[in-house]
């Protein structure tokens, strides 16, 4: 697997998957009850899913996990997050987010998780803007980002199908003077 940096937090640390954690992923991923309420299903096969993970630091294009996000208190994976290139034009990235251990959900870890990202994003590479999309209907995403300060830009219409009908995406962003003026948690 990759050598990523480790992302320390109050409640967690965002460290790079590892072999071990493969089967997890898996497991996560093919539950449709999981990914599918907000977004398109699709199971990779194990081999599939170890060659996206062993390459999503490399491929700036890539939808695997680039961090696992590990509870401090009992070194529980409960979760993982991602970002990529949604364009192959634009100048940003997209941040993604998976708080998929059901008991650790509401505890402020998809906050805690996604801000650790952003900040190391803005830290290490030279974006102006990082965005995120999520269904319209997924009130704890969009509650998510902008509890964080990300701005809904937009919204496009039935941009995602999946559960058998056309779904409208809502677009948020935030840029790197947003981000270093936004109130921090004591």
């Amino acid at each position: 697997m990759s050598v990523l940096p480790v992302l320390e937090g109050r409640q967690l640390r965002l460290r790079a998957p590892t072999r071990e954690d493969l089967s997890r992923l898996q497991r996560w991923y093919a539950d449709p009850e999981l990914v599918a309420p907000f977004d398109r299903f699709s199971s990779d096969s194990f081999t599939e899913l170890a060659l996206g993970v062993e390459s999503a630091p490399s491929d700036p294009t890539s939808l695997a996990p680039r961090f696992m996000l590990e509870r401090k208190s009992d070194r529980l994976a409960v979760g993982c997050v991602g970002h990529y290139r949604p364009h192959p034009v634009l100048e940003f990235v997209d941040v993604w987010y998976l708080i998929a251990e059901p008991s650790a959900r509401g505890q402020g870890l998809g906050k805690e998780a996604v801000g650790l990202l952003v900040d190391h994003l803005f830290h290490t590479e030279t974006l102006e803007r990082v965005g995120a999309t999520c269904d319209v209907e997924n009130t704890a995403s969009y509650r998510l980002v902008e509890g964080l300060g990300f701005r809904r830009e937009g919204t496009m219409s039935s941009a995602l199908f999946h559960h058998g009908r056309w779904h409208d995406v809502a677009f948020y962003g935030v840029t790197r003077p947003e981000w270093a003026a936004r109130p921090r948690p004591s």
